[in-house]
C-alpha cells in the first residue's frame, strides 16, 4: 500500500491520478512529480515497487507543501483577512462570495439553502 504524505493512495488507479488524492498535489503537479522521479505514470498504484514509492514520498516532502501545512497556510491567510477588517475578510466572516460574484441570484454554494418565508396572515376584518 502506497502512503504518501499520510494518504493512502487508491490502489487501483494509475499513480498519476493516485497522487491528485493529496491535497495540494493536482494533475499537473503529479507529472511533474512523476518526471523528477522517473516513475512511469501508467502504472498503477498497487504494481509500484517500495523504491518508486520512497521516491515519490521523498520529492513530495522535499519540493511541495501538501495536507496539513498547506491547510494550516490557507486558514492562517483567511484568518489574517478578517482580523484586519478587510472587504475579503468580512465576506469570509458572513460567508458570502468573495470574489465579486452576484448574490441576488445563485451563490447557493455559499450562502446555502434558503428557506422561503412564510405567507403573513391577514388582519382580522369587522
Amino acid at each position: 500500500m502506497a502512503r504518501i504524505a499520510g494518504i493512502d493512495l487508491p490502489r487501483d488507479k494509475r499513480v498519476e491520478i493516485g497522487l491528485t488524492y493529496i491535497f495540494g498535489i493536482g494533475l499537473t503537479s503529479a507529472k511533474k512529480i512523476l518526471a523528477s522521479t522517473g516513475v512511469n505514470p501508467d502504472t498503477r498504484v498497487k504494481e509500484l515497487s517500495d523504491s518508486d514509492v520512497a521516491a515519490l514520498r521523498a520529492e513530495v516532502e522535499k519540493n511541495y507543501q501538501v495536507e496539513g501545512d498547506l491547510r494550516r497556510w490557507e486558514a492562517m491567510n483567511i484568518k489574517r483577512l478578517v482580523d484586519i477588517g478587510t472587504y475579503r475578510g468580512r465576506r469570509h466572516r458572513m460567508g458570502l462570495p468573495v470574489r465579486g460574484q452576484r448574490t441576488r441570484t445563485n451563490a447557493r454554494t455559499r450562502r446555502g439553502r434558503r428557506q422561503t418565508v412564510a405567507g403573513k396572515k391577514k388582519a382580522p376584518g369587522k
